[in-house]
């Protein structure tokens, strides 16, 4: 039996020469864990709120600044492609130097950025601004896989997983209601006064309870933490170590920004990070798209183009909230079948272990549905459907997506368990620049294909990823042996 390298060895046997017990992954309670893991998703909630959030208020942003729209789209567009490069930076000094003094790095930053752009009342500022502000929000969510990584087993990774990606997906129905409703109401500065508050309001949390969780740093949770690294007062006290503990390495290590490009030459990582990423491309170009399109369609107003994100939004909660707990289920049946009890695998039963039957063999008709709304919502626009219609579509994608989402996420950070922060950032860069190049020509696509061929393009590109799925739950555990045999 292989010994653990990142948790407390234990002094006591039941018996003079018996087999010790083996030290617990995390001394973190339930409780503790859950509450840390709310912390990340809060944090999370950030990235894809500012972006949201901003939406309804485009038009009004351009009236006040005296510019066109498609110079406001412009920072869009830029904040997406600093979201794209930053975590990759964020990502492996997380994994390398600890949780905690990222996170509040990056959430002063971000505080900082929204107070300028309150304050501002220039195009230039703007844009400048607004890539500040995506540098301190989108490395948020590279940071949270890492801290549930560091908390939680494989076994339960999918609950965790779903729970986390409730922050990010409670951004599309809340954004934009609350986005319209403060630019209708206070102006479209006050947008940006409510994410100062917010995003304060958690830097708070973070900097007072929030644990460093970093198993480089702190093993199980059982080697005391000092500095940034410890929490002023955490809400949970831990149990002291009887001996020294272990960790995985010693002390921290320059970050590496190039990590996250390394990842993606992995063959079976490639494929997760390529339809991971083809999803979240169709997904924003669809919630992108849905404003302009319903607002010149169906004559909303602007606080009615904020309320047709809410189907979407319903989708992704409840599939994120649900989904997770069917994974926990799935990954212990498939323990079952191979006869691996998952509640002491060793490091070679870990490698046998099919990761990619566990997480992906019940996404299939999710990714079925994904394609099929996709191509379905273009021709209902095209058609002038009932609002109802597209909007129903929406939901149905938004859950469905969400699905794919917590699967194909869960799943990368099992396969990257050492750099499980890096590992997000290498999804968070393919998918942002495949997003931004597909935002950038949206309109394009839309005028001369028109609205129904546009997105039967997109969900014909989603059907792809089922050959490819299906060749990583065939391949992936041989290529994840082959890449054990050659370290």
């Amino acid at each position: 039996m292989s010994k653990p390298l990142n948790n407390v060895s234990d002094a006591n046997t039941t018996e003079l020469g018996s087999t010790p017990e083996p030290p617990p992954f995390t001394v973190f309670t339930r409780w503790h864990r859950q509450y840390i893991v709310f912390l990340a998703t809060f944090a999370g909630m950030f990235s894809t709120l500012s972006s949201f959030i901003f939406y309804p208020a485009i038009n009004s942003i351009a009236d006040g600044l005296g510019v066109g729209v498609e110079l406001i789209n412009l920072s869009v567009t830029s904040y997406m492609v600093v979201a794209g490069v930053i975590p990759s930076l964020l990502g492996n000094a997380a994994d390398n130097m600890g949780r905690r003094p990222i996170y509040i790095s990056a959430l002063v930053v971000y505080l900082v950025a929204n107070v300028g752009l309150a304050l501002q009342n220039s195009f230039p500022a703007l844009l400048a601004l607004r890539m500040v502000q995506s540098a301190g929000s989108s490395g948020m969510i590279s940071l949270g896989y890492g801290v549930i990584a560091d908390l939680v087993t494989p076994a339960e990774r999918g609950f965790y997983v779903g729970m986390f990606s409730m922050g990010p997906n409670v951004a599309p129905p809340l954004g934009p209601i609350i986005g319209g409703a403060l630019a209708a109401r206070l102006g479209w500065k006050s947008i940006f006064w409510f994410l100062c508050i917010a995003g304060g309001f958690c830097l708070l949390l973070i900097l007072l309870t929030l644990p460093e969780t970093s198993r480089r740093l702190v093993g199980n949770g059982n080697v005391s933490a000092r500095g940034i690294h410890r929490a002023p007062f955490p809400l949970a006290k831990l149990p002291k170590a009887s001996t020294p503990a272990h960790t995985e390495s010693s002390g921290s290590r320059i970050p590496n920004p190039l990590a996250c490009l390394w990842i993606l030459l992995r063959k079976d990582v490639a494929i997760v990070v390529l339809c991971f990423s083809i999803y979240y491309t169709t997904s924003c170009c669809m919630q992108a798209s849905l404003s302009t399109l319903a607002l010149e369609i169906y004559d909303l107003d602007e606080l009615q183009g904020g309320l047709i994100y809410i189907p979407y939004g319903i989708g992704c909660l409840v599939s994120t909230f649900g989904w997770g707990k069917i994974l926990n289920y799935e990954y212990a049946r498939a323990a079952k079948r191979h006869g691996v009890p998952i509640d002491r695998m060793s490091a070679m039963s870990a490698l046998e272990f099919p990761l990619e039957e566990a997480r992906l063999r019940s996404s299939f008709p999710f990714v079925v549905a994904t394609a099929a709304a996709a191509i379905s919502y273009g021709w209902v626009l095209e058609r002038r459907a009932h609002i109802a219609v597209p909007l129903t579509l929406q939901a149905i994608f938004g859950f469905s997506v969400s699905c794919l989402f917590v699967s194909l996420g869960t799943l990368n950070t099992d396969l990257n368990a050492d750099m499980p922060s890096t590992a997000a950032a290498s999804v968070n860069l393919v998918r942002c620049a495949m997003a931004a190049a597909a935002l950038a020509v949206l309109q394009i696509m839309i005028d001369r294909m028109g609205v129904g061929w546009c997105f039967a393009t997109f969900g014909l590109i989603c059907a792809l990823c089922v050959p490819l799925l299906i060749a990583e739950m065939r391949y992936g555990p041989r290529w994840r042996r082959e890449r054990s045999n050659t370290v």
